[in-house]
C-alpha cells in the first residue's frame, strides 16, 4: 500500500523569511527549518514574527523531529518557542546545531533542551516508512544542507538556501554528484529556495566578492565602519582577511557578533589570519584611523540602524567624520532599500563616505535564474513547490520551471496552510488548515492580534483622547465638568475651543443618558465615543483613539458620612 503524503507550508511562501515546511508521511510529521521573520514597519512594536503551528499541536504525537539547512535566523530563529511545545529531536550541521543551541540557551522555557543530533552529507536517519538524508549547498554561512525525505512514492527534497559557485571553499561547496544522484533516484516533488529568482545575471563568485572587499580596504586611507549581519559568517571570514593582509585591526561591535564569531572559532569554521587581529574600543586610540576597521553587525536591517546612530552621534561608541568610510556588505531587501538610502543621506551630511558592495557586484547569497534551473534540471521532479520568497518571486520561479519542462499544472503556489496531497497516482490540494502569524512583543507570545495592531497604529497617527466625567447617578447630575486630555492628536493650548466644544458636547451626551429611564452604564461610554468621534472627525478629519473614564459618586452617601462623623466628634467632647 502507497503512503499518504502531505506537504504543508507553515511560513516561508509569499513572505520573506520564517521558512518552516511540514511533510507528513502516513502518520509522521517532518518539519523542516523553524524560521521566524523580523516584522515590517506597520507591525509597531512586534519584535519577530513566528509560525503558527495549532494544527500541529494537535497533532503533536506524529511529529518525528525537525531537520534545519542552515543557521540564519529565517531558518532556525523560531525553535526555542517550538521546542517549548514539542520536546523533539532537532537535526542539522554542527554549524547549525551551534547556532541553535545559542538561540535556545538564550530562551529561559527551553534552556536546558538537549536533543540535538549533528548529521552531515553522508548521514541516513531511519524513520521505518521515511528515510532522511542530506546534501551539501552553498550559502552566506559553513555547512548548509537540503533534505532528502526518502519515500515508496520518490523522494521529497528541500533545498534550504542555495546558490551555485564554483569557486566556493572548503565548508561552502557544493555536492554535484549528490545532486545528480538524488534526481536519478527519482524526485516526487521539489521545494526550492526562490529569493533570488528576479536575478536574470549570474550571482557574484564569492572569490570576487573577497577581493573587491579587498581592494576597497586598499585604497580607503581613513577609518573603514562595515556593516554586515552577523550570520553571514563568509562575509566576517573575507572582512578578516582582507583586514589582515592591509595590516588593520578589526573591532567586534554589534549585540549577537561576538558569541556567534566566538562560535564560529572554536568550531574551525572561522579563522584569524592573525591572532592580533580582533581589538577592543580602548586600543583603538593608539591607533592612527587608518589602522582600524569597525564590524558592526545585527539582525537583518539592525547593521543599517546602526550605522544611522553612528552618523547621528548618538553611538556611544563610534561617531561617524569626513575621514570615515562606510561600507555596507550586506544585500538588502526590498524592503530596506528606502531605509538604506535614507542611511547613506545622513552618512554623507556626517561628513563620512559611502559605499555598499550592491552598487556593483551581484552579492546574493540565494540562488539566480540560471542557478534555480540547474538545481531543477538536477532532480527532474514531477512536481514542484516554489517556497521562500513573495509571490513574485514564487510565480517567476514557477516560470523558470516551466521553461525546463515542468507542466504548469504540476507547479504549486502556495499559501499557507495550503495543503498539497500525494494520494498515490495525483498531487493536488487539498483541504486548507488555518495556519496564521504568531507575534512575539517582549515575553507575550501571541497575545497581539490585529486588534491591538490597529489600535497602535491609529494611536500613532492620529492619538489618543481621554475625556474624565464625574456623574451622580442617583441625583442625575454631572458632579464634576468633563476634563479633556489629549496626548498626540491636537496641542491642547492652541485649540483651547475644540476643547471646550468636545466638553460641551460630553457633557450634553451624559446629560441625556443619566436623564433617560433605562440608563446603562456600556451605551453611556459607547454614546460618548460615536459623538465625539464624529465630531473629532469633522473639525480635524482624524479619528484618535477615544477613552471615556466615567465616575460615579454617591452624595447621599457622602452626607451621612460626613453627618456621621460630626455626631461621632460631638459624644468624644
Amino acid at each position: 500500500m502507497s503512503s499518504n503524503i502531505n506537504i504543508i507550508p507553515f511560513g516561508g511562501v509569499r513572505e520573506n523569511g520564517k521558512n518552516m515546511y511540514a511533510v507528513e508521511v502516513d502518520e509522521q510529521i517532518f518539519i523542516l527549518d523553524c524560521g521566524l521573520k523580523y516584522p515590517e514597519n506597520e507591525l509597531l512594536g512586534i519584535d519577530v514574527v513566528i509560525p503558527d503551528w495549532n494544527y500541529l499541536r494537535e497533532h503533536a504525537d506524529r511529529v518525528a523531529g525537525v531537520f534545519l539547512t542552515h543557521g540564519h535566523a529565517d531558518a532556525i530563529g523560531a525553535l526555542p518557542y517550538f521546542l517549548d511545545e514539542f520536546k523533539v529531536p532537532v537535526f542539522g550541521s554542527e554549524m547549525t546545531i551551534a547556532l541553535a543551541k545559542l538561540n535556545v540557551e538564550a530562551n529561559d522555557k527551553v534552556r536546558k533542551f538537549n536533543d540535538f543530533h549533528v548529521v552531515d552529507a553522508q548521514t541516513e536517519i531511519d524513520f521505518g516508512n521515511v528515510t532522511v538524508s542530506f546534501f551539501k549547498t552553498t550559502h552566506s554561512i559553513p555547512e548548509t544542507l537540503g533534505v532528502v525525505l526518502k519515500t515508496d512514492q520518490g523522494n521529497i527534497v528541500y533545498t534550504g538556501d542555495f546558490k551555485f559557485d564554483q569557486t566556493a571553499t572548503t565548508g561552502y561547496e557544493t555536492d554535484l554528484a549528490r545532486l545528480a544522484e538524488i534526481g536519478s533516484q527519482g524526485v516526487l516533488a521539489l521545494l526550492s529556495d526562490s529569493a533570488g529568482a528576479e536575478n536574470a545575471g549570474q550571482s557574484e563568485r564569492e572569490k570576487d566578492i573577497g577581493e573587491y572587499i579587498l581592494e576597497t580596504f586598499k585604497y580607503t586611507s581613513g577609518r573603514i565602519v562595515v556593516a554586515s549581519v552577523a550570520s553571514n559568517i563568509l562575509r566576517i571570514q573575507q572582512i578578516f582577511d582582507a583586514a589582515a593582509q592591509v595590516d588593520r585591526k578589526v573591532v567586534l561591535s554589534g549585540h549577537d557578533l561576538e558569541k556567534i564569531v566566538r562560535t564560529a572559532l572554536s568550531l574551525g569554521k572561522l579563522h584569524l589570519p592573525d591572532e592580533d587581529l580582533l581589538i577592543d574600543f580602548k586600543a583603538t586610540k593608539e591607533l592612527q584611523p587608518e589602522q582600524v576597521v569597525i564590524l558592526e553587525t545585527g539582525k537583518m536591517g539592525e547593521p543599517i540602524k546602526s550605522l544611522q546612530r553612528m552618523a547621528n552621534g548618538d553611538d556611544k561608541d563610534v561617531k561617524l567624520n569626513d575621514s570615515d568610510l562606510a561600507f555596507i556588505t550586506t544585500t538588502p531587501s526590498h524592503a530596506m532599500e528606502t531605509e538604506v538610502q535614507k542611511t547613506r543621506d545622513m552618512i554623507y551630511r556626517s561628513g563620512a563616505q559611502v559605499k555598499a558592495i550592491s552598487d556593483d557586484l551581484q552579492s546574493s547569497g540565494h540562488a539566480s535564474q540560471n542557478d534555480l534551473q540547474l538545481m531543477l534540471n538536477f532532480m527532474k521532479p514531477q512536481y514542484f513547490i516554489p517556497v521562500q520568497g513573495e509571490y513574485r518571486l514564487l510565480n517567476t520561479h514557477a516560470k523558470l520551471a516551466e521553461e525546463v519542462g515542468i507542466a504548469a499544472d504540476h507547479i504549486f503556489i502556495t499559501s499557507k496552510g495550503d495543503v498539497v496531497n500525494y494520494d498515490g497516482e495525483l498531487m493536488h490540494l487539498g483541504q486548507k488548515v488555518e495556519v496564521g502569524d504568531t507575534m512575539i512583543d517582549g515575553t507575550g507570545i501571541g497575545d497581539i492580534g490585529n486588534i491591538v495592531l490597529r489600535d497602535r497604529r491609529v494611536l500613532a497617527e492620529d492619538g489618543i483622547f481621554v475625556v474624565v466625567v464625574t456623574i451622580d447617578r442617583r441625583k442625575k447630575k454631572i458632579v464634576a465638568q468633563p476634563k479633556i486630555t489629549s496626548r498626540g492628536f491636537v496641542f491642547v493650548k492652541t485649540n483651547r475651543e475644540l476643547m471646550n466644544q468636545s466638553a460641551k458636547l460630553v457633557a450634553d451626551t451624559v446629560q441625556d443618558n443619566l436623564d433617560n429611564k433605562e440608563f446603562d452604564w456600556g451605551h453611556l461610554k459607547q454614546d460618548v465615543r460615536d459623538k465625539l468621534n464624529r465630531f473629532l472627525f469633522e473639525q480635524t478629519k482624524r479619528h484618535p483613539v477615544i477613552l471615556p473614564v466615567i465616575m460615579e459618586v454617591n452624595q447621599h452617601a457622602r452626607k451621612m458620612n460626613k453627618k456621621k462623623k460630626q455626631e461621632q466628634g460631638q459624644e468624644s467632647k
